[in-house]
């Protein structure tokens, strides 16, 4: 599909993505650990309730202890085994700091066919762990596996929470994306990542907590494969909201056709729901940085989502009336949003 397409087409489309269905895959598993619990659903809430980017454990000290997950599918293991790797620690790292937080170590469950591709993925984990400053601090291995498979885990540590419970009717959406790369052809892999300075990726990635230490921004979120709006979507209906998105705003790379850009996992890439007196200081601290930042929508009280593009606006979903992530029964502020 390519800009040529109409915004009601670009909502069909966006709704038929991989990234769509993988996130609407997460009620059903959220649902089956809320019956199995012996509290039900609300044993699911803590600091945060489960399902944002981390987990928010109270250090006891006023801050939080973050815990986070990553699996990898099997396709793109097999297909890129050392930028799995890769992956497998930086979007660990961007879940950390989406939240408001800074990392502390990582450690890594992989199951391999003796080293092939297990070396290869190694060598991503570990280049990226250098490159971002997180140690690896152990792990789990089976090199006799009959297929591959890897997950990573994350710890890290929050003086104040960046969630996705938190946008406002009123908030402006913004999207901040490092638009330095490249893709990683032929896949929807937006890399600025492997190729950057070192200190430029750590100190890009510490707008977040300086952003949430200095109360500048109401929610966040990092953008995963469901993309810029599935993101979007995801922190809307975990705050209840719903919000009109405008397409042409987006921060887009150059020459790329906006369905492409939009069903693409950037490496570093963020929605922000952000009052509007802190906007401007939001857009300036990215824009120092020569990171793309812009606003692309408003909040507002409707719980739908409608996206506008070329003077055409679609209405892409209705939380009311069809559910993205959460749980039928399951209330806004228990939703799980990963």
């Amino acid at each position: 599909m390519t800009d040529a397409h109409g915004v009601h087409a670009i909502a069909e489309a966006l709704r038929a993505t991989r990234g769509f269905a993988h996130k609407r895959d997460i009620s059903d598993v959220v649902a089956a650990l809320g019956r199995s619990l012996p509290g039900g659903h609300a044993a699911l809430a803590q600091a945060v309730p489960i399902g944002d980017d981390c987990a928010a454990i109270p250090d006891g000290h006023g801050g939080y202890l973050l815990f986070a997950i990553e699996g990898l599918v099997e396709d793109f293991i097999v297909r890129m085994p050392w930028f799995a790797g890769y992956c497998g620690v930086m979007v660990n790292v961007s879940d950390i700091y989406a939240m408001g937080g800074r990392p502390t170590a990582v450690v890594d469950a992989l199951w391999s066919s003796g080293m092939s591709p297990a070396d290869d993925v190694l060598r991503g984990l570990a280049e990226a762990a250098v490159r971002y400053g997180v140690p690896i601090v152990g792990g789990h291995s089976n090199n006799r596996s009959e297929r591959p498979q890897l997950a990573v885990a994350i710890l890290g540590h929050a003086r104040r929470l960046l969630t996705s419970f938190d946008a406002q009717p009123g908030h402006l959406l913004v999207m901040a994306a490092d638009l330095r790369g490249a893709y990683e052809e032929p896949f929807p892999y937006w890399n600025a990542s492997t190729r950057a300075p070192a200190a430029r990726l750590r100190a890009d990635l510490e707008l977040l907590p300086s952003l949430a230490e200095d109360g500048l921004c109401g929610a966040g979120k990092d953008i995963s494969m469901a993309g810029a709006v599935g993101t979007a979507l995801m922190l809307l209906e975990c705050s209840g909201v719903g919000a009109r998105i405008d397409l042409d705003a987006l921060p887009r790379p150059d020459g790329v056709p906006l369905m492409r850009w939009l069903s693409s996992f950037p490496s570093y890439g963020f929605v922000l729901s952000v009052a509007p007196a802190q906007v401007a200081s939001v857009l300036a601290r990215f824009a120092a940085r020569d990171i793309a930042c812009a606003v692309v929508g408003e909040v507002d009280a409707t719980r739908r989502v409608r996206l506008r593009a070329k003077g055409e606006e679609a209405l892409l979903w209705d939380f009311g009336s069809d559910a993205f992530i959460q749980p039928p029964g399951l209330q806004p502020e228990a939703a799980p949003c990963l």
